[in-house]
């Protein structure tokens, strides 16, 4: 039985470990402010709906006043995926060959809700809640779709850490 190869010779795979805390970071911060029903404005005593503020003002509509379904969404990245986000970093460092089905799960579901869902009303969406400014919204929301879409490449078999990528 071939072994897995230490992280050293996995080089590719640190860009996962980064992306991964860098995402449990942001859901923390974005998505629970919105699922938890803080409202966001400029002069809230809340640090992260002012921060939350800065960046759906003028720009994400959607999620500066988000419906319930979107609420859904923000509470599955903030309370479910976040944890997981963990999880991924602590398994790529210790190459656990097991997190493959977890993790295609979670980058099927990711790409489906962002890719689909979210982008879909961004931008064909009704028009209250259209993006107001790509340039700043595709750079900040794209890696939550291509991120996951490389983690599915990097999951196609069943011993993922036994190759470089």
């Amino acid at each position: 039985m071939t072994k897995n190869l230490p992280l050293r010779k996995r080089p590719f795979d640190y860009f996962f470990i980064v992306m991964f805390s860098l995402f449990c970071i942001t859901s923390a911060i974005s998505d629970a402010v919105p699922t938890l029903g803080i409202e966001m404005r400029p002069d809230s005593p809340n640090w992260m709906a002012r921060a939350n503020y800065g960046y759906a003002n003028h720009c994400d509509p959607l999620f500066m006043h988000p419906p319930v379904w979107m609420r859904i969404v923000t509470g599955l990245s903030a309370f479910v995926y976040g944890p997981f986000y963990i999880l991924l970093v602590i398994a790529f460092i210790k190459g656990w060959n097991k997190i493959q089905v977890p993790a295609i799960v979670y980058a099927t579901a990711i790409s489906v809700i962002t890719g689909i869902i979210v982008f879909g009303v961004e931008f064909w969406g009704e028009p209250e809640w259209r993006c107001q400014d790509l340039s700043r919204f595709l750079p900040l929301n794209s890696p939550y779709v291509l991120v996951p879409l490389l983690l599915l490449f990097r999951m196609r078999s069943h011993h993922p850490f036994q190759r470089k990528f």
